[in-house]
């Protein structure tokens, strides 16, 4: 299996950055760690062995990317109007320095979004935010609400980053026009999950909007955690 190192300095971030790529060809995959994780964590938990097969077909390229969680909205000695601009300029670094990459990289404009856990809201609002580069997005195990890291603080940059809040009362259609018809949406969760009532939500809210989308929730005493999402990341990934 092809495997790629990146790092460089990020200007929007004023940090070093780092990546993994995994794979040579197929449908490049952002993939975003767990709450606080790094980029090593996929292939350090064996996600990358479980799509091993897809990933040597050729179907898929994963470029597993750092978080800054511990510098936005886990950043409690922070305000949380500083919070909230750091995770825009990580937006930021993800629109105009990975993208960049994984185009080059894949020889494709339009990338797929997954995560697990903290992981699948940065997948699923990152979709939401450009859907015009993002063809699929698969949100396993997420809450989709940041207000519980604002500490009661609320601005218009973090209404925009707040699915639950933003989208029932979006009525542009350039953004739901792709919603509805681009971009493949998947939001699943365990019967015994933590988030499973948070995925609930936003799915009503995804069925409200006229949004078509997967919702699944797993059965067999599926838990929150990685053993559930080596199953979940192989049907939506691996298949």
């Amino acid at each position: 299996m092809n495997r790629e190192h990146h790092k460089w300095f990020s200007p929007r971030l004023n940090r070093d950055m780092e990546l993994l790529v995994h794979g040579h060809a197929g449908v490049p995959v952002l993939v975003f760690p767990t709450s606080m994780g790094r980029f090593f964590e996929f292939e350090d938990r064996g996600m990358v062995n479980t799509l091993r097969p897809a990933i040597d077909a050729g179907r898929i390229m994963l470029f597993c990317v750092d978080s800054i969680d511990t510098e936005s909205l886990y950043c409690k000695w922070a305000h949380p109007s500083g919070r909230i601009r750091r995770h825009q300029q990580y937006d930021d670094y993800l629109v105009h320095e990975v993208l960049p990459l994984m185009r080059m990289r894949a020889h494709a404009h339009r990338v797929a979004a997954a995560g697990c856990s903290f992981g699948a809201y940065h997948a699923v609002n990152f979709a939401l935010r450009h859907p015009d580069a993002v063809r699929a997005s698969a949100g396993l195990s997420g809450a989709y609400d940041i207000k519980p890291f604002l500490d009661g603080y609320y601005d218009d940059l973090c209404y925009f980053h707040n699915p639950v809040d933003s989208l029932p009362n979006l009525g542009d259609e350039w953004y739901l026009g792709q919603y509805r018809h681009d971009v493949r949406w998947v939001l699943a969760a365990g019967e015994h999950d933590i988030c499973l009532d948070a995925t609930r939500r936003l799915a009503g809210i995804f069925h409200a909007k006229g949004i078509p989308h997967t919702f699944d929730c797993w059965g067999y005493g599926a838990y929150h955690d990685w053993p559930l999402w080596h199953e979940m990341v192989w049907r939506y990934l691996g298949c």
